[in-house]
């Protein structure tokens, strides 16, 4: 599959991914654990169908430490036994925020109570904000056909 516009190549919208990645310092600087941001991203990126993303994630997360067992369940995440309660509430928190268009209420004030059970204020805030952005790189991905498998662990810094 070839890629129908290069987001990294032209000069506007190489800055606007700048931006939108530089959201992402602050997440990766709070206190949310590492590994339930990536299942979080993997998850709405499967959702999405967004494959850039899902290759990118799912490596990443492996170089992190995160199980192979874990990873491969991810998409069936209810019916696994594997993940914490905290994570299947950052999960849940994920698939209804990915989901908002599904939902004529959008997220659920039960899902929102059972990850605010889990994670202080500025956790679920980065875990909010993670859902927002990588939902918002998922629409990038998916509209320009950017293909996957060749990520890199580290690729962009």
């Amino acid at each position: 599959m070839d890629t129908r516009f290069d987001f990294l190549a032209n000069p506007v919208s190489a800055k606007i991914v700048k931006h939108i990645a530089a959201a992402g310092k602050p997440i990766a600087d709070s206190s949310l654990p590492a590994s339930t941001r990536e299942l979080v991203m993997l998850r709405a990126s499967q959702i999405n169908g967004c494959a850039f993303c899902i290759d990118m994630h799912t490596k990443d997360a492996a170089h992190s430490g995160e199980s192979p067992v874990r990873l491969h369940l991810v998409a069936a995440w209810r019916e696994a036994t594997v993940f914490t309660e905290a994570e299947r509430a950052a999960l849940e928190l994920a698939e209804q925020g990915t989901r908002i268009a599904d939902a004529a209420g959008g997220v659920t004030n039960e899902a929102w109570a059972d990850a605010a059970k889990h994670y202080d204020e500025d956790e679920l805030a980065a875990l909010v904000s993670s859902i927002a952005l990588i939902n918002a790189f998922n629409r990038l991905n998916v509209l320009s056909q950017r293909p996957a498998g060749d990520y890199q662990v580290g690729q962009f810094g």
